[in-house]
């Protein structure tokens, strides 16, 4: 039993960024899995605090939708609380396009407007998990699956989102497939997605709008 009990409370701590390559000579380490911490007798008032988020972020952008985080890069005292939030503010028929958060389940709150949102299960089944949102109701997002937010409404829709990591990160998955820095290879994408080279060109070669 005491055996048991030892392996399964270890673990490895969540990953707080993208990548955290290991190194052997200490002299050469520039990042650890976070943000180094100051001497908590030196924190003031200000490193646990962001004002903002009443302001509408800009929406006249191809998606119609904007994203305002406060995440560990706004209050710098999140930094290994393992929590976030943002204001999604969301034009008529405007679009939080289809992402993942690959540290964070979600939890929104619509606070105005009307919202269309689900997520997608993952493989085999594939399924899609959705249902229209009115103010007041609550959603959740599971960690690491694909999900997005529709204004199906004829005026202005806000909605709160608390996130389970203090950089939670964002993926959008166009962006991140047709927009990659340098471009997946087009061989790639031509077999992946079962499409002519042209339409995968011309995919490629168009602007993916970042609304975050």
């Amino acid at each position: 039993m005491a055996l048991a009990s030892s392996l399964s409370s270890a673990y490895d701590p969540s990953p707080l960024q993208d990548a955290c390559v290991a190194v052997d000579d200490p002299k050469a380490a520039v990042f650890v899995n976070g943000k180094f911490c100051k001497d908590p007798k030196l924190a003031m008032a200000d490193d646990f605090f962001f004002s903002g988020l009443h302001i509408p972020g800009n929406t006249s952008n191809p998606v119609g939708s904007a994203v305002t985080p406060v995440n560990v890069a706004q209050i710098a005292g999140l930094n290994t609380l393992g929590i976030s939030l943002a204001r999604v503010d969301y034009a008529p028929y405007g679009l939080n396009p289809p992402h993942t958060h690959p540290r964070a389940t979600e939890i929104l709150v619509v606070l105005e407007g009307t919202l269309y949102v689900g997520f997608v299960t993952s493989n085999p089944e594939n399924r899609l998990i959705s249902k229209v949102l009115n103010k007041g109701d609550v959603f959740v997002f599971p960690i690491g699956l694909i999900h997005f937010q529709f204004n199906i409404g004829h005026t202005n829709a806000v909605a709160i989102a608390a996130l389970s990591s203090q950089n939670p990160g964002v993926i959008t998955i166009a962006n991140a497939v047709l927009g990659s820095d340098p471009p997946i290879s087009i061989d790639v994408l031509t077999k992946a997605f079962q499409l002519d080279k042209d339409v995968v060109n011309f995919l490629q070669s168009s602007f993916w709008w970042d609304n975050n």
